[in-house]
C-alpha cells in the first residue's frame, strides 16, 4: 500500500517539478538576456527592467517545459 502511494505521488509531482525547473531556467535566461542584450536608454519595455526580463523569461520557460510530452501509462 505504501509503495502505491509513492508511485502516485511521483507520477503527480513530476510534471510540477519539470515546470518549476523550466520556470527557474527561464528566469535565469531572462536575467542573462537583460545583462547581455538589455536596453540602456530605457525605451525598451521588456529589456530595460531586469524584473520584466525575468518575468517574461520565466513565462517562456514554463511554456517550453509544458510542451514536454507525458510518458504513456503502462497497463498492468
Amino acid at each position: 500500500m505504501k509503495a502505491d502511494n509513492n508511485k502516485i505521488l511521483t507520477r503527480l509531482s513530476l510534471p510540477f517539478i519539470l515546470r518549476g525547473i523550466g520556470i527557474l531556467l527561464g528566469i535565469g535566461g531572462g536575467y542573462l538576456y537583460y545583462i547581455k542584450v538589455g536596453c540602456n536608454s530605457g525605451s525598451c519595455p521588456i529589456t530595460s527592467n531586469p524584473w520584466m526580463s525575468m518575468l517574461w523569461g520565466g513565462l517562456v520557460g514554463y511554456l517550453i517545459a509544458d510542451m514536454i510530452p507525458k510518458r504513456p501509462q503502462k497497463q498492468t
